[in-house]
C-alpha cells in the first residue's frame, strides 16, 4: 500500500463520517451544574487499519517501506467534554526494504504489541450550536510500551525486543447514535530504539518510527437515559437550561413574591400622624404635630425636675455618648470651679453624675458614676483636696430633657456642681 491508497482510505472513512453526521441522534437531560453521575463518562473501542514503518516527516530507514493490516483496541474515562484519558493497544507486522531490487535487503517485524495511556483533547467540532455535539476533532499523545520480533535478510538480525515509545496523534469522532460513534485516526509512534527494522547492529544513529491510521467504533458504557460527557457542549447546555420554561416561571415567582415584600415593607414604613413612629407600631395614632412621642408613639409626660438641694456652684459638664472621657471644651469651667475651691478652703462641692436612656439602667448607673468620677480626677490633679469632693451617681432617672429625641438626650449626659 502506497500513499496514494493511504489518502483514499482516509477520504471514503470521512465521506462516511459526515453522512451519520446528518442522522445522529441528539438527546440531553443534564444540568449545567449537575455532577458527574449524570453522563455515561466510560467508553471502549475497537479498530483497525494501515500499519507501515514511516512517518510523513523525519528520516526514515527504508524507501521501500510497505503496508500491512493493524488493528487495536482502547478503554477510555472522559474526565471532561474537552478532556479525556485512553489505554489503548494495537498489533500488526511492519516491513519493508532498501529498494526494489529481488535481493534487496529487507525486514519484517512482527509487532505484538503497543500499549500506551494517552491523553485526548477535544479541539474542535463543527456542531458548536447543537445541545449535543455529533463531530469533534481530537489530538492525543502520551507513552507507553511495546514488545516485538524482528528479523532482517541481510544480516540475520533477528529477536525479542521490548522498547519505550511514544505515540502522537489525531484524528476524528463522529456520533452515530447514543451508544456508537465512529473513530477515524492517525498516530506517528516514536520509538527509543533504532531496531525496529532489523537494522538496530548497523551502528546508525537513527531512532525508528512507525505510523497507524486506523477506523474504528467506540462504544459509551451506561444507561442511554445520561447523555454522553465527551458529546456535551457546556456553552449550548447553559444557554439551554436559562431558557428552560420552569426556570422562567421560578424566576417571575421570586419577582412576584419581591414585590409583596416592598410593599409590606412600605406598609411597615407609613407614619400617617408624622410622629416619626411607623402605624404599625404606633399605639398613640393622630398625635399632633410637635409633640413629643416615645417608641410607642405616645406623649412623653415629663417629671418634674427634682428641687435642687443647694446652689449649683457652675455650669453642667457634658459628655459625649456612652464615654465619660472629659472634652477640652470642659476644661475653662474645671478650671473655674477648682479656682473657687482653692481659693475658699472650707467649701465643699458634690458631683451628680447623669447619663441619657439609651442602654440598660444599670450601666448608665455605672456610666454616670464614672462621669463624676472623672470631674473629680480634673478637680484633685489641679490641686484640690480629694476630701472635699463627694461623687453620685444618678443613671438615667433625673431627666432634664426629654430622651425621645437626641438634643434631649445630649443635654442629659452631664455632671451637675452642688455645693455642700
Amino acid at each position: 500500500m502506497n500513499y496514494s491508497t493511504m489518502k483514499k482510505t482516509v477520504a471514503l472513512s470521512l465521506a462516511t463520517a459526515f453522512a451519520a453526521v446528518a442522522n445522529a441522534q441528539e438527546s440531553s437531560s443534564a444540568k449545567v451544574f449537575g455532577g458527574a453521575k449524570q453522563y455515561r463518562t466510560w467508553s471502549i473501542g475497537v479498530n483497525a487499519g494501515v500499519l507501515s514503518p514511516i512517518i510523513p516527516f523525519g528520516t526514515n530507514d527504508y524507501p521501500e517501506w510497505e503496508s500491512n493490516l493493524g488493528y487495536g483496541l482502547f478503554v477510555k474515562k472522559q474526565l471532561a467534554p474537552s478532556f479525556g484519558l485512553k489505554l489503548d493497544a494495537h498489533r500488526g507486522k511492519l516491513s519493508g526494504k532498501l529498494n526494489d531490487t529481488p535481493n534487496a535487503p529487507s525486514f519484517e517485524t512482527d509487532l505484538n504489541y503497543a500499549a500506551a495511556l494517552k491523553g485526548v483533547v477535544n479541539v474542535g467540532t463543527v456542531s458548536f450550536l447543537k445541545r449535543q455535539n455529533t463531530l469533534g476533532f481530537f489530538v492525543q499523545a502520551g507513552a507507553g510500551l511495546t514488545g516485538y520480533d524482528l528479523k532482517n535478510n541481510a544480516d540475520n538480525n533477528t529477536g525479542k525486543r521490548t522498547e519505550l515509545y511514544i505515540p502522537v496523534g489525531v484524528g476524528a469522532n463522529v456520533k452515530l447514535g447514543e451508544v456508537v460513534a465512529l473513530n477515524i485516526g492517525y498516530d506517528a509512534n516514536f520509538l527509543d530504539a533504532d531496531n525496529l527494522d532489523g537494522r538496530w547492529a548497523n551502528g546508525a544513529s537513527n531512532k525508528d518510527k512507525w505510523s497507524y491510521a486506523y477506523a474504528g467504533l467506540e462504544f459509551t458504557l451506561g444507561s442511554k437515559s445520561k447523555p454522553s460527557l465527551q458529546w456535551s457542549n457546556p456553552v449550548a447546555l447553559l444557554y439551554d437550561e436559562l431558557k428552560d420554561p420552569a426556570l422562567r416561571q421560578e424566576v417571575d415567582a421570586l419577582k412576584g413574591r419581591l414585590t409583596n415584600v416592598e410593599s409590606s415593607v412600605d406598609a411597615l414604613k407609613k407614619d400617617s400622624d408624622g410622629d416619626g413612629v411607623a402605624d404599625y407600631f404606633d399605639k398613640c395614632p393622630n398625635t399632633p404635630a410637635g409633640v413629643q412621642v416615645d417608641g410607642s408613639g405616645c406623649p412623653i409626660e415629663f417629671p418634674e425636675p427634682p428641687a435642687v438641694e443647694k446652689e449649683i456652684t457652675s455650669d453642667n459638664i457634658q459628655f459625649e455618648f456612652n464615654s465619660s472621657v472629659l472634652r477640652t471644651s470642659a476644661y475653662p469651667t474645671l478650671d473655674r470651679v477648682s479656682a473657687d475651691l482653692r481659693a475658699n478652703k472650707s467649701k465643699k462641692v458634690q458631683l451628680d453624675g447623669h447619663a441619657s436612656s439609651e442602654g440598660t439602667e444599670a450601666y448608665n448607673m455605672q456610666l454616670s458614676i464614672d462621669r463624676a468620677n472623672s470631674v473629680k480626677t480634673y478637680l484633685v490633679n489641679s490641686g484640690v483636696d480629694a476630701k472635699r469632693i463627694s461623687v453620685k451617681g444618678y443613671g438615667e432617672s433625673r431627666p432634664i430633657a426629654s430622651n425621645a429625641t437626641e438634643e434631649g438626650r445630649i443635654l442629659n449626659r452631664r455632671v451637675e456642681f452642688k455645693d455642700k
